[in-house]
């Protein structure tokens, strides 16, 4: 099963766009575990996910991020601010869908 994660400051304000990223991922019969995570917990976390996803607000990690976790074939990249800001689940999974393929 695949893994999505999102991080954000402190993996409390993604968590409705989880929840929209799960019913879009029901609707579509795809089995992909999501999950939201606080940046601080990242490092431990990284090597569980397929890709990772960062909320806007932590937009500055992505350097950071993207060092540790190259070595271990892990994208990331940076939740669109609008799709982030209006709870687009459907546009967020389909970026963390085309990073995983």
């Amino acid at each position: 099963m695949k893994k999505i994660m999102l991080c954000c400051a402190a993996g409390m304000s993604t968590s409705m766009l989880v929840q929209k990223m799960r019913n879009e991922a029901t609707k579509r019969s795809l089995e992909i575990e999501i999950d939201a995570i606080p940046v601080s917990e990242i490092e431990g976390q990284l090597r569980y996910a397929d890709v990772v996803l960062l909320g806007p607000q932590v937009q500055y990690e992505l350097q950071r991020l993207t060092e540790l976790s190259t070595p271990l074939g892990k994208p990331v990249a940076v939740i669109d601010m609008m799709d982030y800001g209006t709870m687009r689940g459907d546009r967020v999974l389909d970026k963390a869908l085309a990073l995983m393929a």
